[in-house]
């Protein structure tokens, strides 16, 4: 059985979530150990990483599971929680109700903005009496049809994670939401397993998900490392979703496929300029490469040419820098005669060519002048 252990997530303020902007989530999770004043330093911590945001899961053990130790509640499927009841997990990883308020104050002072993942009808009423932005849900939660519609009944932005949801389940779940009223949703790659392997993370799924759905998409990270999101991102990521806590040697439930605050912040780096390396579809070169045109090959003398003497393969050839004419003129200067004296070295250009040979429609056509390579944007 595979439980879901639902985690406190961060997404800063610093910028507004929109279609053309990497969001990054720092997920708190049952990183806190029941400790507020370690939960206020995980905020701090975060904030100094990059991220976007801070987001909490906002349950009770009481409002996920009931207190049950028979087969059907106890945790066997090869995960960190194995020989525990959902219940006793449950209510060890909650993040207690009346700190909310003060976590959400704080993360908004360091320019976070403050979200949660509401398990119940209960917990949507109190993150809107909260006043929230947005809503999160849960991997387990996406196929709770009445729970979505109770979410998308707030009229707010959705971030839901897909893990283990089949294309029908995710269509249904999108439906409720959008049925209801929720006017935004972004879909999250998301393998929900802890921690997850990268050859599990699937992540052609993520164009497929935009494609099918026509909204933002991006990942909820299990894996450990900084590898796939970056390759998320490269895949059309618009929001990664990542576990967070100050060191994992500190224990907790979810610690074990956390990253720690060095490892978070080179992850927020490397996505970042995995974004900007994107870039949009473009030929020729850059603003930062004009320069090098130069480098490319053109035509130079290569051995002394006196006036009227003929340029040939002997005398002329195609090789680095750029000051002569295109390579790709090379058959037709062959056999033209030298306007004057051409010492070896010499770029061949038009005003060395002999007049009477000037007449070229080949080379008229191309606009040759005195001009270098890169002059012409060649």
């Amino acid at each position: 059985m595979q439980p879901p252990l639902y985690a406190i997530h961060f997404i800063g303020a610093r910028k507004q979530m929109n279609q053309n902007s990497l969001y990054i989530i720092a997920e708190l999770s049952a990183n806190h150990n029941g400790s507020l004043e370690r939960a206020k330093k995980l905020i701090q911590a975060i904030a100094e990483t990059g991220a976007d945001a801070v987001k909490l899961q906002t349950y009770t053990a009481d409002t996920l599971t009931i207190d049950c130790d028979n087969e059907y509640f106890r945790i066997d499927g090869g995960t960190l929680w194995d020989g525990r009841t959902l219940y006793d997990l449950y209510k060890e990883a909650y993040t207690p109700w009346e700190w909310h308020a003060e976590l959400k104050a704080l993360a908004e002072e360091l320019g976070l903005e403050f979200f949660s993942t509401p398990f119940d009808p209960t917990a949507v009423d109190f993150l809107e009496e909260l006043g929230v932005q947005r809503h999160k849900v849960a991997s387990f939660e996406l196929v709770d049809i009445p729970l979505l519609k109770k979410i998308g009944t707030t009229q707010k932005p959705v971030i839901m994670s897909t893990g283990m949801a089949s294309i029908q389940e995710i269509e249904e779940a999108v439906d409720a939401l959008k049925g209801s009223g929720c006017p935004d949703i972004t879909l999250l790659k998301c393998t929900s397993a802890y921690p997850a392997q990268p050859e599990d993370a699937n992540l052609k799924t993520i164009p497929d998900l935009r494609e099918r759905f026509g909204c933002k998409v991006g990942l909820s990270d299990h894996t450990m490392g900084i590898a796939v999101p970056v390759a998320a991102v490269a895949l059309g990521a618009q929001v990664i979703e990542k576990h967070f806590t100050l060191s994992r040697a500190d224990g907790g439930a979810d610690s074990g496929f956390s990253l720690e605050s060095h490892e978070f912040k080179a992850m927020v780096d490397a996505v970042r300029v995995a974004e900007k390396a994107i870039g949009s579809v473009h030929y020729g070169g850059s603003a930062g490469d004009e320069k090098s045109k130069i480098f490319r090959r053109s035509l130079f003398v290569v051995k002394d040419i006196k006036a009227g003497e003929s340029f040939t393969s002997d005398n002329i050839r195609s090789i680095r820098p750029g000051h002569g004419l295109p390579s790709k003129f090379y058959d037709e200067v062959l056999g033209k005669r030298a306007k004057c004296d051409i010492e070896k070295g010499t770029p061949v250009l038009r005003e060395k060519l002999d007049d009477k040979q000037n007449n070229d429609e080949g080379l008229k056509q191309d606009g040759i002048e005195q001009k270098t390579q890169g002059e012409w944007g060649e």
